[in-house]
């Protein structure tokens, strides 16, 4: 079975993974390319073995598989912070959401000044081809007349698409995608500029002024870079900060120079963008969320400049179909409507499309308040285990709990194997003897017999067992305190939370296969957290068992070689709590071994320099 999960991964990293689309090669590692954005997904790797069938395809160093260690949702790590706010231009569609999960309130702040883009009727076409051939149209007629126009499409294989057609058209474009993500903010700064045509994704570009004729600031930075300044000197060069530094005063100075250059030609430029209509913005497809779409819309008119929007959309779109694609292409094919011209550019058709955002938006939402409320199960686990874990790395004494915990697993295997329901004499010691040795005892010390339970009860068995255990762990307690003082407390701790990662690590793996095994049942909400909480109680029950065998069966061995001390030397030794575990403390003014490279640097065996006439 395993290696047949390996042939499956190979299999999909070879023939449904694409380089440069899905992921691309850089300084020797496979990073992930997000397919709605373009931006490369720093620090993120592909589950379930994938990954890693992807570094062996690129034959770059195939890195260990992840291992969840902790996990929690957006929602309920913002929601850890006392207070909360934020700032956005499109959170309005989202204001339910806003208010239901964190209690916050959205209000509208008008803009600085009059918005005065137009914000152009959907233009529907019967199918993808011809709203595409409409588009490089539209685009070519922009272009043509010195119009900058941005096209904002849904994911990263469709602005590739948009791309060979205008290069078909011969209209000269960029294309912001995962092989120029660094270039980001640069290529959306110049979007502005007289003729510029730039493709990105909707994501792409936010938080990035676009402004109309270009911008001087990144134009003299570029300028600078080539003239050879250094990265520290062109953040510098904008910086407030007094400095000192001759070459970032330098580098002011020519930022300076070059800023007020090319704010004349972007000043100049500007006025003739604006003789235009400004920044033109063209949607390739709507997104299932009306927010990205304002988004898009929202890099043109900014500050009161004039611009233009206007979405593309085809009967074949996903979202097209939630409204009735396919009646309407049925309307199509009976009327014989050319399937190269537009249908509608009506309002309508628009409110319809909105409409159908809308219950997108819905279901999209409910999904995300089911994860959250089933998150919030496990946020209780998580917040339950974190504060025990906690108290234990603070330093809390652990002794008494654990000792319940050793008594706890002494009851339980000793009942699990005789009960008071038979008299002694037909109990099963054997078993008893065995169950003792898996839990407790090491091999072969069967330590029940006839004679020593003899007229006794299970609970008179439970109390002679512990008191045995209690005074090994007491004698290892004496031991490793008198070699280092408060040693064993550390070790007891240093156990617990040993047995409380490995167990939380299992236990989220397990609650996120109960997630994706229950969201097809009526209530699984309410199935995740009864079953949750069975699963959580299991796993404390775990962890108090398997701390209790480690810390009956573990030996703490401390090595100390045979040196000459110095007189009042203290040696202090750490006991590590891992069985047959040994920490060896070493002189460093050693003897040298006669094997080893002389000290003076030779190169040759100490036998054969230094040491030849010992």
């Amino acid at each position: 079975m395993e290696q047949d999960h390996y042939i499956n991964n190979a299999l999909k990293a070879r023939f449904l993974f694409e380089k440069d689309k899905n992921y691309i090669v850089d300084g020797g590692e496979v990073l992930i390319v997000d397919e709605f954005t373009g931006r490369i997904m720093a620090g993120r790797r592909y589950s379930d073995g994938i990954h890693e069938a992807l570094e062996a395809k690129e034959y770059v160093e195939i890195h260990d598989e992840n291992i969840t260690v902790a996990t929690i949702t957006y929602q309920n790590y913002f929601r850890l912070y006392k207070k909360l706010s934020g700032m956005t231009g499109t959170a309005k569609t989202e204001e339910t959401e806003f208010n239901k999960i964190y209690r916050l309130d959205v209000v509208q702040i008008p803009t600085n000044k009059p918005v005065i883009r137009i914000d152009y009727p959907d233009i529907v076409y019967a199918n993808e081809k011809a709203k595409f051939a409409g588009i490089a149209a539209e685009v070519k007629k922009h272009h043509d007349a010195g119009q900058p126009v941005l096209i904002g499409t849904v994911t990263v294989e469709k602005s590739e698409e948009l791309s060979k057609l205008l290069k078909k058209e011969k209209i000269k474009h960029v294309v912001l995608n995962a092989k120029n993500h660094e270039m980001e903010s640069a290529i959306v700064a110049q979007a502005g500029k007289v003729g510029a045509v730039t493709i990105a994704t909707n994501m792409a570009g936010r938080g990035t002024d676009i402004l109309l004729g270009g911008n001087p600031e990144f134009l003299a930075k570029n300028k600078m870079k080539q003239e050879g300044f250094e990265e520290y000197q062109l953040v510098g060069a904008t910086s407030f900060a007094p400095t000192d530094d001759e070459k970032i005063i330098e580098a002011k100075n020519r930022y300076n120079e070059l800023y007020a250059e090319f704010k004349k030609e972007t000043d100049a430029e500007k006025e003739q963008v604006i003789a235009l209509g400004g920044l033109c913005i063209i949607g390739t497809e709507r997104h299932e969320s009306r927010r990205i779409d304002n988004q898009l819309r929202g890099r043109a008119g900014r500050q009161g400049d004039p611009g233009e929007s206007v979405f593309y959309i085809s009967l074949e779109d996903n979202l097209a179909r939630v409204f009735g694609g396919e009646r309407l292409k049925n309307i199509v094919s009976m009327f014989k409507m050319p399937e190269d011209e537009p249908l509608f550019q009506l309002k309508l058709i628009s409110k319809q499309i909105e409409n159908a955002q809308k219950r997108v938006e819905g279901a999209n939402f409910a999904s995300r308040r089911t994860l959250l409320q089933m998150d919030d199960v496990l946020n209780t686990q998580r917040t339950i285990m974190y504060g025990e874990r906690d108290r234990v790395l603070e330093g809390a004494n652990v002794h008494d709990e654990v000792m319940d915990m050793v008594s706890e697993l002494v009851s339980n295997t000793v009942h699990g194997e005789i009960s008071d329901e038979k008299a002694f004499f037909e109990w099963d010691l054997d078993a008893l003897n065995k169950a003792l040795e898996d839990n407790i005892f090491e091999r072969g010390t069967n330590f029940i017999t006839k004679e020593l339970v003899e007229e006794k009860g299970t609970e008179d068995v439970v109390n002679m067992v512990y008191e045995r255990i209690e005074t090994d762990i007491e004698a290892k307690k004496k031991a490793v305190n008198d070699m280092i003082p408060g040693g064993f407390d550390q070790a007891e701790r240093n156990i617990l939370l040993k047995q409380v990662d490995a167990a939380w690590v299992e236990h989220i793996d397990a609650m996120q296969i109960l997630k994706k095994e229950i969201l097809t049942r009526t209530d699984p909400v309410t199935t995740y957290k009864q079953e949750g909480f069975d699963m959580f109680e299991n796993m404390r029950n775990l962890i108090r068992e398997n701390t209790a065998k480690f810390i009956i069966k573990v030996r703490f061995k401390i090595n100390i070689e045979e040196v000459e001390k110095p007189k009042n030397m203290n040696i202090v030794a750490n006991a590590t709590p891992v069985e047959n575990a040994s920490k060896t403390v070493k002189n460093t003014n050693r003897k040298i071994g006669r094997n080893e490279k002389c000290p003076c640097g030779s190169g040759k065996k100490y036998k054969d320099c230094c040491g030849k006439n010992e």
